[in-house]
């Protein structure tokens, strides 16, 4: 049975534990009826081990829209950028009708006072083991979210970075990210076929677009070839859709990482274009 068919099933609050299984409980809690749970618990539950793949899964579905919630809320006002941002993460995974109602609720749950961040972190930390990836794929999604409405309030600024600092970030490797994801959303503006639809700023000179794809992958625009290369293969292979899958990001999730994997590889040929490099 798939992450989400034992989702259903109910068994995963009993199984999985911690603040994460609680809070599965509170919304499964909400969209099913009780009986139906227990009834469906027969079919089967999550493994034990923390390496169990799709235990990871619904860990890292939960904890993403969970957090988004509390991120959202974080300055004051859930903004209807904010709001939309959520929704296309759904609609790049390809949700369906219950599944949007299930990422909703967790949503709405990540907005209440009595939220329990650190614990849920914890957790999560723990779950994903040395899935080091992963732990970055969940900021970088983060924040794309802090940035949905523009800008990145200061609030924001201090939730991701005691965020990072949780599952093991410094704050240099917080700046590295923040950077690059603001760098890929301006560089992915100047794209006619970009999914990203929120930026509106008007396309870029040729040199501010270099110093977004430098920034991209994480180098300086005095980097030399190999270190350019390098970097490119290094930000690739963190990227890598199967490999993330395979790690435990929900399947759901594969073609947010399929493009971001594109828009590297942009990235890359832009730096190889200026440089003439093959």
């Amino acid at each position: 049975m798939s992450w989400w068919g034992k989702v259903i099933g109910g068994a995963f609050g009993y199984a999985l534990g911690g603040p994460i299984g609680a809070l599965l409980g509170v919304v499964v809690g909400h969209q099913f009826d009780r009986g139906l749970q227990i009834a469906l618990q027969s079919q089967g539950g999550f493994g034990t081990a923390a390496g169990d793949k799709e235990r990871v899964q619904t860990v890292f579905f939960t904890t993403v829209f969970s957090v988004m919630g509390h991120l959202a809320k974080i300055d004051g006002r859930v903004s209807e950028d904010e709001i939309a941002m959520a929704r296309t993460v759904m609609q790049q995974m390809r949700l369906d009708e219950a599944q949007q109602k299930f990422a909703i609720d967790l949503f709405q749950r990540g907005k209440q006072a009595d939220f329990q961040l650190d614990p849920i972190l914890q957790q999560f930390r723990q779950e994903c083991a040395r899935r080091r990836n992963l732990l970055q794929m969940f900021i970088e999604i983060l924040l794309h979210a802090a940035y949905a409405d523009g800008s990145m309030h200061p609030q924001e600024k201090r939730l991701l970075s005691h965020i990072c600092q949780q599952l093991g970030f410094s704050p240099a490797e917080f700046h590295m990210l923040d950077n690059m994801v603001r760098a890929q959303r301006a560089f992915a503006d100047d794209q006619p076929q970009s999914g990203h639809r929120y930026q509106h700023a008007p396309p870029k000179p040729r040199a501010d677009r270099l110093q977004e794809a430098y920034a991209m992958l994480g180098v300086a625009s005095s980097a030399s070839d190999s270190e350019v290369k390098r970097a490119y293969r290094r930000q690739m292979n963190q990227h890598h859709p199967d490999k993330l899958v395979a790690k435990g990001l929900p399947e759901q999730m594969l073609k947010m990482a399929t493009e971001k994997t594109q828009e590297i590889k942009a990235a890359y040929e832009t730096i190889c274009a200026v440089r003439n490099m093959k």
